[in-house]
């Protein structure tokens, strides 16, 4: 199974920039690279932030955007989305009783889930009882699982990034679901903090993604504010199987040189000068 993640993409009215850059651009340029280079996807998940403003215009445009694809692509919610101007633009969009956009498909023997871990007017994350529970019968119906989210449900060790993750009143709840379904959950992946970070939780790995727009800069003493910059965008290959799981880092915007070179022990002897 190979799944193109991608998170962040932040798009805004078309023409208007966000954090210096074009969102729009960007997340063509991601795209362009999966046709090119990752057309034996088997899905591109987009982890939430799908807009930057939750404006209906820019979903329209990111509607426009998602053809001439390899695969299937599945959309969450992030904390700068806005669910009715979603759902206004993608009327289709799976969700569950409650009207949150969490959905499930099983796909090579495992149960991808896909969930939505927003609420209006906050960055912080929220997945309260009723979404538990939902995501407790999910989990109890398969044998392998994936957890797609835009937050981060465990605390990263940065203090202003932490204060938007999952809020504390909803972490022992999460963590107590995830305990009990370690044994078939075999990955979380996530969006939001705009880096790498790789750990486990609750005894289950877990890996987010770079945006696609600004990158963060981790900063494990700042208590308010959230640093960040235009460094160069990135999203993610995951290669799965049944016991295993690899995952790349993929630089979609390079355009300068690329050097090729053997894999024999010679092929990278120190050249002798001419004499």
């Amino acid at each position: 199974m190979k799944l193109v993640h991608i998170s962040d993409i932040h798009l805004t009215v078309p023409g208007e920039r966000m954090g210096g850059l074009d969102p729009h651009r960007r997340f063509a340029q991601a795209l362009q690279e999966v046709r090119l280079r990752h057309q034996d996807a088997d899905r591109i998940i987009v982890t939430g932030d799908l807009t930057h403003w939750g404006e209906p215009q820019a979903y329209a445009t990111l509607k426009e955007a998602l053809v001439d694809l390899p695969c299937p692509v599945r959309l969450l919610m992030g904390n700068h989305d806005d669910r009715a101007s979603f759902l206004s633009a993608f009327p289709d969009q799976p969700r569950d009783e409650n009207g949150y956009v969490n959905y499930a498909e099983d796909l090579d023997g495992t149960r991808l889930i896909y969930l939505d871990t927003t609420a209006p007017r906050t960055h912080a994350g929220h997945f309260g009882a009723d979404r538990i529970v939902w995501l407790d019968a999910q989990l109890q119906g398969c044998t392998h699982a994936r957890l797609f989210m835009h937050h981060n449900v465990m605390t990263l060790g940065q203090p202003a990034e932490d204060k938007i993750a999952l809020v504390e009143a909803d972490r022992p709840a999460f963590a107590a679901l995830l305990k009990r379904h370690a044994a078939k959950i075999e990955y979380l992946h996530f969006g939001h903090i705009h880096a790498i970070c790789t750990g486990t939780y609750c005894g289950i790995p877990f890996a987010s993604v770079r945006s696609t727009g600004n990158q963060s800069l981790p900063d494990f003493t700042e208590t308010e504010l959230l640093h960040g910059g235009p460094m160069a965008p990135s999203f993610a290959i995951i290669e799965a199987s049944e016991d295993m799981t690899v995952i790349y880092d993929i630089p979609f915007t390079w355009d300068g040189p690329v050097f090729s070179s053997g894999t024999g022990w010679e092929d990278w002897a120190k050249p002798v000068a001419a004499e």
